[in-house]
């Protein structure tokens, strides 16, 4: 494998669902590709410019390893992704012909927010004939199912919330803070008889 692509329906999604992920891939010196659709600038607390998200995630994913030139940002209206699902499947086809990875990582299919769900679904239309594994986000997921675990160490964890710990303008949400992302990371690795790990739902998997 030579190339992955990460697609977070708002920044700070991917570092969430395989942030441990992208450190090791990038480390064994696989290409992530990592596209935040909406800077989500309508949600941003008002103590914060409206552009913050995007200069959090700059720094957030040049900690995980992604080159500068492989993160890729879009402005989609946050909470509109129905109403914009062709555009958005326009834009992830352009992605696909350009990127051409191997690996795509997406929302899993059990995510309950409306703009992971259109992500999930165009990704999958745009994506059928490559490997998509859906990432897991406890908070929007009424279920999970772990078919896939991607081995961590303690230095990708590490990353993993150093990343997140780029963007100040979210730490008032509980599923930042560092205790619950290290023992996510550490409950699916006990299922797998690793020190940690990342969960991912299998989506469609092309050998």
């Amino acid at each position: 494998m030579k190339r992955v692509l990460v697609l977070s329906p708002h920044t700070d999604d991917g570092e969430l669902g395989c942030g441990g992920s992208i450190a090791r891939l990038v480390e064994e010196g696989i290409e992530v590709y990592y596209v935040a659709l909406s800077a989500c600038e309508k949600s941003v607390p008002g103590e914060y410019p409206p552009d913050i998200l995007k200069r959090e995630v700059r720094k957030a994913t040049k900690i995980l390893g992604v080159d500068e030139s492989n993160l890729l940002l879009y402005d989609f209206e946050v909470r509109e992704y129905p109403t914009l699902r062709q555009k958005i499947l326009d834009v992830l086809i352009e992605i696909r012909d350009e990127v051409k990875p191997e690996w795509v990582f997406t929302p899993s299919s059990f995510d309950t927010h409306q703009d992971h769900k259109v992500t999930r679904e165009e990704t999958l239309r745009a994506f059928k004939k490559y490997t998509i594994l859906g990432y897991e986000q406890p908070w929007n997921n009424i279920t999970f199912n772990t078919t896939c675990f991607i081995r961590l160490e303690k230095r990708h964890v590490d990353k993993k919330i150093a990343a997140l710990k780029c963007y100040e303008s979210q730490m008032d949400k509980a599923y930042m803070e560092e205790k619950f992302i290290r023992s996510l990371a550490r409950t699916r690795g006990v299922q797998i008889d690793s020190e940690y790990a990342e969960a991912f739902e299998v989506i469609r998997w092309i050998v």
